[in-house]
């Protein structure tokens, strides 16, 4: 079955002529049309154009212009990241009708190693959530099970991955976005070290803290779609010039003698048994294959969600100032200017997106200024300290991906959008600008995945993904239930063709 290949197997398979381009393509576009009416996680997507990339990719690799470990190979991109010619939502209804007429940086470097671009994932609101439950059109649905989120906020591209609507996507990761929902679906998830991926034509969050990074089943087509997009991007004056990026060939290295080291303080109060249980097993797992374990208190974790929240919040504030109603996207019919700039962002913002720009407002304010937001900012300037310290006695650190496996539906937007607990592992990685990568490492009694994750100093991906590359050879995680023949498939029988608009540029 051409969906439960491996991107890299899909890719290899197409190169030799056993499988062609089209015919990845259609598996995709009609795994999508199965799989939507249930799951929500694209926002956009065109079949003619999906054909049409595909035709000329089949091409090019016939000629030999497309020779690369993508080529052929249908991927999806997060709904923040710029298609040129395709809509570009943040899944708001600010930017609904948004066709930008440049694209990303990372996707463009996707078309150029002949990837299939899908389409667009969903996601919550200019990714600002944790669940992909935010978003203006609607939320994302667990694939392992419907009632559950994926986690967010690059839950479309996890659940699109995972059911095998996408072989491998893109998201984005200000906190967590791509390692916290990777945990939630059963995929592999990589977070880059910040300045390994151009943010050009990434719309901004939190800039200090945004990175892209791959999304995909295997540790393999994590490491592959990396090397496809790492790099100095001139258009981006955070890019790091690289060198010796064979992220891929590092998969193979194994994980005999890296030392680990495992922070009590993610296993302190709040942590579900399950979870700690699977995240020890693969800890286990990693010494069994060489690797030197050692657990070390970390405790300035403890205040890296509250300035992670200051920080961020305050940079949403500024960077979704340009959204007024004047420029681009949308605007009310208010005719005084004043009162169209509030109506319009009023009516064009989603709840959870207003409360993060007034609270970020706050902290700028000049009342609150020194006494939030300057203290967050002191706050990390201690967080990369101690991780400098760490990083000196351990090639890696350990800890879980989330706290425990993904929250029902709706639960946690009762009430509170006090939402930390789902991102206390995760944000302190971002503060410090390091690279991390989830691993599944487990289902829960409710049938659940689990991750663990990997942290490593800056600009050590091939440490990463070294160990996560040992780890996943010593055991084999289940397929999906959407990934499973017709017959043993998870609400397929009830799964539409689609929504209603989601032809060519819909």
């Amino acid at each position: 079955m051409i969906l439960q290949l491996s991107a890299s197997e899909l890719s290899r398979k197409i190169k030799a002529g056993e499988i062609t381009a089209p015919e990845a393509a259609e598996a995709a576009l009609a795994q999508i049309r199965a799989c939507e009416g249930t799951l929500n996680s694209f926002i956009t997507w065109d079949e003619e154009d999906v054909r049409r990339q595909a035709m000329e990719v089949e091409q090019g690799i016939r000629e030999g212009r497309f020779s690369g470990p993508l080529a052929g190979v249908p991927v999806a991109v997060k709904d923040n990241l710029c298609t040129r010619g395709m809509r570009t939502t943040c899944a708001s209804r600010m930017l609904e009708s948004f066709v930008p007429s440049y694209e990303a940086e990372a996707v463009a470097r996707l078309r150029r190693a002949g990837a299939l671009i899908l389409g667009k994932t969903n996601m919550d609101e200019f990714a600002m959530g944790s669940t992909s439950e935010t978003s203006a059109f609607g939320p994302v649905k667990n694939p392992w099970n419907p009632a559950y989120a994926p986690g967010g906020s690059s839950g479309g591209s996890c659940s699109a991955v995972a059911s095998g609507e996408a072989f491998c996507a893109l998201g984005s990761d200000t906190g967590g976005s791509i390692r916290q929902p990777s945990a939630y679906c059963g995929v592999v998830g990589l977070k880059p070290t910040y300045g390994r991926v151009s943010r050009y034509g990434l719309v901004a969050y939190a800039s200090s803290m945004d990175q892209i990074g791959p999304i995909a089943r295997s540790v393999e087509d994590c490491a592959v779609l990396l090397e496809a997009i790492a790099g100095r991007d001139e258009k981006d004056s955070t890019s790091r010039a690289q060198e010796n990026t064979g992220f891929a060939a590092a998969v193979r290295q194994g994980a005999a003698g890296l030392r680990i080291g495992i922070p009590r303080d993610c296993f302190a109060q709040g942590q579900d048994p399950e979870t700690e249980r699977a995240v020890r097993a693969a800890a286990q797992a990693l010494a069994e294959q060489g690797a030197v374990l050692e657990d070390f208190d970390l405790g300035i974790l403890r205040y890296a969600v509250p300035a992670y929240y200051i920080i961020a919040c305050a940079e949403a504030s500024s960077n979704l100032a340009r959204f007024d109603g004047i420029r681009y996207g949308f605007r009310t019919e208010e005719k005084k200017l004043l009162a169209m700039y509030n109506k319009t962002r009023a009516n064009g913002f989603g709840a959870e997106v207003k409360r993060r720009i007034m609270l970020g407002t706050l902290a700028l304010s000049a009342d609150y200024y020194e006494a939030c937001y300057q203290k967050a900012l002191r706050t990390k300037a201690c967080i990369v300290q101690a991780f400098k310290e760490a990083f000196a006695r351990y090639d890696l650190i350990l800890c879980p991906s989330a706290p425990s496996d993904a929250p029902v539906l709706g639960q946690s937007l009762k009430g509170s959008w006090n939402r930390e607990p789902s991102d206390i592992d995760t944000v302190a990685a971002n503060l410090a600008g390091l690279p991390g990568i989830s691993v599944p490492c487990g289902l829960s009694s409710r049938g659940m995945p689990v991750g663990v994750q990997l942290l490593a100093g800056w600009f050590q991906e091939k440490k990463l993904l070294a160990a996560a590359g040992a780890y996943e050879k010593s055991r084999r995680f289940p397929l999906c239930p959407m990934l499973l023949p017709p017959s043993k498939e998870m609400g397929r029988e009830e799964a539409g063709a689609g929504r209603p608009g989601e032809e060519a540029g819909a």
